[in-house]
Formats: structure tokens, C-alpha cells, sequence
């Protein structure tokens, strides 16, 4: 999850056998209720109105669909190398959550709401249009997956193939359908303290502000059910991707590392087939690995590199140091840490339906 300044701005496995009630088939049933959503469906995205043949809740998903949903997600971002827009995009998708309201869609969370306006225009998310236009031909080819579940499986994709840990997914989320169900703006945490010294503020679900960057990251991952642990295991996927001024309101316009030259990937090779600007927090951008956690302590490390009030917080805050040291001293504590942070963040506030095996 991409901090913001705020500016001066899957199992159950159904027989295919199954018939449902007076004889109507399980297939058939999905038609009827996608029908039935439609009728009732209103709203439109941010950048562009969503066909009503794709806003879907269907009874559930076939394997082979998300399989070959995650064939077009791999294919995409080793074309484009959007691994970290995908990685922010889910996170603020579910990072809306607040675990004190019980009602779906209510509580937010990883519920695809973030297509629509207005949460797609939320200050924290701008430039995250783009990526959902990114994952839309996913959307077009397999209309059965949700967009929730497409997000979703766009991070988890995008930090394996970057050499991150493989995250035990879970598919099958319902969609949110319609800009109602959005979550209130003010939700997600904030990298740097505002014009008044304070991080977060008083609007989203429940107040965030806090005049320490540590109490304000506790009220966002608290809120949403999560500890200390997870907060600085999340934080380290910053090693992955660049922070933007036009974005977030951080970040220099380029740096040695994003102005269009070579960049390390996981596989060893380089590449320098990206949209060059914003500032990195890492050397190697497109990798995932525990280097995020050797170099914000170190101050010998180029100072074109990016160290935000949030990211220094994690080795002064007692609580917080005591993981981003272990972090810090073994890649390997630090994957199995975040995997299962980032499987916690994937799930937050999602209803699930069956996902049947039909391979």
C-alpha cells in the first residue's frame, strides 16, 4: 500500500451434477441472478462507464476461468512490468476495511468498490484508473471472475513474479455493484504528517489522526484488525515500486533509478521497458526482496532514495523495530511474514462463493 502525503489535496467444490430448487440447474441459476443484479444495477467507473454485462455476482467461479485469468494478469505484467500499480491497487482496494462493521458491503475491504467513482478518485488513489484499465480485457474474457478477485490475484501475481514469496490465495469474492457501496474517503494511511503536523485525519470510518507517525499507521491497521507485525511486514513491499508527486504528493519528478535506464529483475536479466519517473525506495524497483529493510537504516545508502517519516518510524518505534530488524537480517523471515500479511490484507472484509474445479 503506497502511503499518501495528502497534499495541500478461494472451497468448496460443487458436483456439477448439483440442480437447485424445482430442477432450476446450478448454470441456470447464475443466469437468473446475474439477470435479476442487473436490472437493479447503477453507477459507473472513474475513467470510463462499466458495461451492466460485466457487473456481475455470480453463484461461483470455475478453476479453469481463474487459471486462465491469471495467465492474461501474468502476461500483462511481465509486458508492462505494472507489477507495483497492481500491488497499490489491491491494497487500497481492501485496505478500506474496518473490522468494527459486521455488514457486507459496509465494511469495505477487498470488495473491487475502488472502480468505482467516487473511490476511485479519492486523493490516496489517484493515478489507480489506469490500472484498473490495465486489468479491464482480464474482465472482458473471463466476465465470471469479479473484479475483486482480478485485483487481488493482479498483487499476489505481481509479487511472485518479482521474486516474492507465493501467497496461499484465495478466490472466489463477490463484487461490490455499485458507487453506494463504496467505502468514505479517509481510510488509508498517510506517509507524511499534513500542514498541522498531524497524520491521517478525523474523516473515513473512524478517526486516523495521530501527531506520530507510528500512532496514525496503528489506527489505519488496527482498524482494520491487523498488529505491529503486519503493518512493518506490509510496509516492506515498498522495496517494489516507486512513489509518485503527482500521486501521492511524494517523490522527486526522477531519479538515477527511474529516469528510463536499466533496472535489475528478479530473473537476473535488466530491463528498461517502463514508464521512467517517481522516486524508488530501492535500487533494484522491480524485485521483491527484504532490501527495503537494509536500506532505510542505513544512511550511506543514495540519497535519491526514497526514506518517508513512515518508513524511518519502522526502526524507531520499539513495537515496530523488533520486526523490521529480524526483517531486516533475513529475507527469508521476512517472506513467510508477509505472505501471510498480505493473504490477511487480500481477505479483508470479502464474501466468498464456490470456486468449482472443473479441470
Amino acid at each position: 500500500m503506497h502511503l499518501r502525503h495528502r497534499s495541500p489535496s478461494y472451497n468448496t467444490v460443487f458436483s456439477l451434477s448439483v440442480t437447485i430448487h424445482n430442477s432450476i440447474t446450478f448454470a441456470t441459476m447464475k443466469i437468473v441472478s446475474a439477470t435479476l443484479l442487473l436490472a437493479a444495477v447503477t453507477g459507473t467507473s472513474a475513467f470510463a462507464p462499466i458495461p451492466a454485462s460485466r457487473i456481475t455476482t455470480a453463484l461461483s467461479v470455475f478453476k479453469s476461468d481463474l487459471d486462465g485469468a491469471q495467465t492474461m494478469v501474468d502476461s500483462i505484467i511481465k509486458e508492462k512490468n505494472c507489477g507495483p500499480v497492481f500491488v497499490r491497487l489491491a491494497w487500497h482496494d481492501s485496505g478500506t476495511y474496518d473490522v468494527n462493521i459486521k455488514e457486507f458491503p459496509k465494511a469495505g475491504g477487498a470488495i473491487g468498490s475502488i472502480r468505482f467513482d467516487p473511490e476511485i478518485n479519492h486523493g490516496a488513489n489517484a493515478g489507480l484508473a489506469g490500472a484498473v484499465k490495465l486489468l479491464e480485457p482480464v474482465k472482458e474474457k473471463f466476465p465470471d471472475v469479479s473484479y475483486a478477485d482480478i485485483f487481488q490475484m493482479a498483487s499476489a501475481r505481481a509479487i511472485e513474479l518479482a521474486g516474492g514469496p507465493k501467497i496461499d490465495m484465495k478466490y472466489g469474492r463477490v463484487d461490490a455493484t455499485s458507487p453506494e457501496e463504496c467505502s468514505p474517503e479517509g481510510n488509508l494511511p498517510d506517509a507524511e504528517a499534513g500542514p498541522e503536523g498531524k497524520f491521517g485525519g478525523a474523516g473515513g470510518t473512524a478517526s486516523t489522526e495521530s501527531t506520530s507517525a507510528a500512532g496514525h499507521l496503528r489506527k489505519v491497521f488496527y482498524r482494520m484488525g491487523l498488529g505491529d507485525e503486519e503493518i512493518v511486514a506490509l510496509s516492506g513491499a515498498h522495496t517494489f515500486g516507486r512513489a509518485y508527486a503527482d500521486r501521492s504528493g511524494l517523490g522527486a519528478p526522477k531519479t538515477k533509478f527511474t529516469d528510463g535506464s536499466e533496472v535489475k529483475l528478479a530473473d537476473g536479466s535488466t530491463t528498461d521497458k517502463y514508464t521512467p519517473g517517481g522516486s524508488s525506495w530501492t535500487e533494484d524497483w522491480l524485485v521483491f526482496d527484504n532490501s527495503y529493510f537494509t536500506t532505510i537504516p542505513d544512511y550511506t545508502k543514495d540519497v535519491e532514495l526514497l526514506k518517508l517519516t513512515s518508513d524511518k518510524v519502522l526502526f524507531t518505534d520499539d513495537q515496530f523495530s523488533f520486526y523490521a530488524e529480524k526483517f531486516r537480517r533475513s529475507k527469508d523471515e521476512f517472506f513467510a511474514s508477509y505472505a501471510k500479511a498480505h493473504k490477511a490484507l487480500s481477505e479483508l472484509g470479502s464474501k466468498f462463493e464456490d470456486v468449482v474445479d472443473d479441470n
